[in-house]
Parts: structure tokens; sequence; C-alpha cells
């Protein structure tokens, strides 16, 4: 008996748990340094596939008979994508995993780049073009939600680090794709196809995660008592607030890409030089989108950064308006702090939802609901441009839609959270 209750005392079995804590610390910090380099990395793949195009459209009209109405609908695929497929994260990642879902995505994004420069028509090129969107659009949705399930009390720096690399990714590609595709002979199959390569490098880190169920919410993720799993979000005001909030700066952000330069030619700027305004515009993003995240972590209510952004937004189409030539370095400064309101919306995601579930529903609505929203803006530039042939019109139309932008952001910025409101 007494050999017995030895040899149960002194089991490895109670040792284990014990012996295995530094194993297990020692694992868990390579996994978190390894999310870092995989997030870095995805952040850089969510915009070349746009920009890149948008460099090359012309050329890619004339090669594929691409009719003007076609060209001008490219515009608004990828809003739509990311509204249609973005819907879909949330639950993959319940059953597959985070980490599991953006290698896909990242897979999915590699394959779309490295086959629509080939296909040889227009249908082809648009399927293709989805493809990689589709890849896009999941890893937009999960990019909050791994941020809040592996770096919780770090939520402001690394959204802020991942919104710098995505802001890097825009404006890279839009600046070497031209000159990487003269190095490369001219041809524009090699100029798209090129960056695939980079999506690919994308891939990798996440390949030791998509077995790792861990990258799954937790089990101190679950709702708290009382909250329901599944909530409804369109019953939560701040969620309507932040859908919304992100939809217009969405909107402002895709007339800037596709319209900015052409302001800037008309008033008899040269091509290069507008081509470099709207650079500056978009590099604006890069440290901007590190610093505001953590500056809006810190406060209780993140309105007062949404009105700045929006104070700024309407100077900056103001002067477009008064003095488009004049004070065009100026402007367009302006206009890229105001298209920073793209992190503080990423911010506001990871801040607004207390569980990591209620995040990935939250990212999925606002984001999907958003983007819906931004798709006709572009489009309504162009007609009320091509009709009445001038720029008063539809920088009216910019600053009017700034307003809105303005009061949802104090709406959504208000401290309170998603499943606060669905118990409620």
């Amino acid at each position: 008996m007494a050999s017995e209750e030895t040899r149960t005392t002194t089991s490895p079995t109670l040792r284990t748990p014990v012996a295995d804590e530094p194993s297990r610390a020692a694992t868990r910090a390579w996994t978190k340094r390894l999310l870092v380099v995989g997030i870095v990395l995805s952040a850089l793949n969510l915009r070349p596939a746009i920009t890149s195009l948008g460099a090359l459209l012309e050329e890619v009209r004339d090669g594929l008979g691409m009719s003007g109405s076609v060209a001008g609908l490219l515009t608004s695929v990828p809003p739509l994508c990311f509204a249609v497929f973005g819907v879909m994260a949330p639950r993959l990642a319940r059953r597959f995993g985070p980490g599991a879902v953006v290698c896909a995505g990242m897979a999915a994004i590699t394959a779309g780049l490295l086959i629509r420069p080939y296909t040889g028509s227009t249908a082809g090129f648009l399927a293709a073009s989805a493809l990689a969107l589709m890849g896009i659009a999941v890893s937009n949705v999960l990019m909050p939600v791994i941020v809040k399930r592996w770096f919780p009390d770090r939520v402001g720096s690394m959204t802020g680090l991942y919104s710098m690399a995505l802001a890097l990714g825009t404006s890279t590609a839009a600046a070497v794709t031209v000159p990487v595709t003269e190095a490369l002979g001219g041809s524009r199959q090699s100029g798209l196809a090129v960056w695939a390569g980079l999506a690919a490098a994308a891939v990798l880190p996440w390949l030791p995660l998509v077995r790792d169920r861990a990258a799954a919410p937790a089990p101190q993720d679950t709702p708290r008592a009382g909250t329901p799993a599944r909530m409804r979000m369109t019953r939560s005001r701040t969620a309507w607030a932040l859908a919304v909030f992100f939809g217009l700066q969405a909107t402002a952000a895709y007339i800037t890409m596709g319209w900015m330069a052409q302001i800037f030619r008309d008033a008899g700027v040269p091509a290069s030089t507008a081509g470099l305004l709207l650079a500056l515009t978009m590099v604006m993003g890069v440290p901007l989108a590190f610093v505001i995240p953590r500056v809006a972590t810190r406060l209780p209510h993140q309105g007062p950064i949404a009105l700045a952004l929006g104070v700024c937004g309407l100077a900056g189409y103001a002067g477009l308006y008064a003095a488009p030539a004049g004070g065009a370095w100026a402007w367009a400064l302006l206009i890229g702090v105001s298209n920073c309101a793209f992190p503080l919306a990423l911010t506001m995601v990871g801040m607004r939802a207390r569980t990591g579930a209620g995040v990935a529903q939250l990212s999925a609505f606002a984001q999907s609901t958003g983007y819906l929203i931004s798709i006709p803006g572009p489009l309504l530039v162009g007609v009320l441009y091509q009709h009445s042939g001038g720029w008063g019109l539809p920088l009216a139309l910019m600053a009017a839609l700034m307003v809105p932008q303005m009061v949802v952001g104090v709406l959504a910025g208000r401290d309170r959270t998603v499943e606060d409101e669905a118990a409620r």
C-alpha cells in the first residue's frame, strides 16, 4: 500500500505540467515572433494587386481590348470582393483557425497575381483578379482578430505596425510597378506577375500555424455569461457607426487613388509631378499608420482623432477647388493625413469588442458593410466629372461625404463594446 502511494505521489504525470512550462513558454514566444513576421508580410500584400494594376491600366486595356466601361468597373471590383468574401472569414476561422485561413488567403493572392497577366481575355483577367481579392478580403478581416488574440496588451502598436506595412505596400506598388516593368523589357505581364513573388513569401510564416489550433480563439475569448456567442451586429449602434465610418473612409481612399492625379493634371500640373503628389498622399500613411493607433488606444474616446482627420480632408478639398496647382503639395499632404482614418478604423475594431469572437464578428460586419458603402463613390465622381466638365461638383461631393464621416467617427469612438450592447 505504501509503495503504491509512493509511486502515485512521485508519478511523472503530476510533474509533467511543471516540466513542460518552459517548453510551452518558449513555443509561445517563438509563435508570437513568427506571427509578427507573418502579419507584416501579409499586410504588405493587401494592396499591390490593386495599385500595381492602376499603374498599368492603360497597357492592360490595350492588350485585352477592354472597353472603357469595363475598365471603369475595375475601380469598384476590389470593394465589392472585399464585401462579399469578407463575410466568410469568421466562419472559416472558427472551422480551420485564423492562421490557416490567412495562409490560404496569401496562397490565393499568389495564384491570382500569377495567373491574371497571362489569361488573354477580359473574363479571365477579372476571374484571376477576384481570386487574389478573395485572399485579400479574408486576410483584411482576420488581421484584427489575430492581433486581439495574440497581442491583447499591444493592440495599438501591432495595429500600427500592420497598418504601416499596408501603407508601405500600397505606395511601393504604385511607385515602382512602371519602372520594374521597363526593367523587365516593357512587358505588362512581367510587371504585374512580379508581385506574386512577394505574396508567395507571405505564405511561408503561416505554414507552421496551419495545424496550430492555438491560433483559434482561446477559451478566455468566449463571451461572458449573458452575452450571446453569435451577436446580431445589426442591433449594435456602435457596429453600425463603425461600419459607416469604415465605408466613408474607404470611399475617400478609392476616390483619391483613382482620381487625384487627374485633378492635378487637369489643373496644369505635369504628369510626372502629379504621380509624385499621389505618391506623397499614400506615403503619409506609413508613419501616421504607426502613430495613430498607439495614440488612439491611450484615449478613452477616439472621436477627436476622427474630427482632426476630417478637418484635414475638408481643408485639402477646399484647397484643390481654390488653387489646385498653386498649393498642390500642401493639398496632397492634407489629404494624405485625412486618409489615415483607415488605421484608426482598424484600431477601433479591436477596441469596440471585448472578446476574440466579438472582434471577428465586428471586423467582418464593419468591413463588409463598409466596402459595400464605398462602391458607388469612385463611379459617381467619374459621372459628375464627365457631365459637369470640371472638378467643382466632384470636390463638393467629396467634402460633403467628409461631414458624416466625422459624425460617425465620433459615435464609433465612444468607450463601449458590442458585447455589452448585444447583452442589453
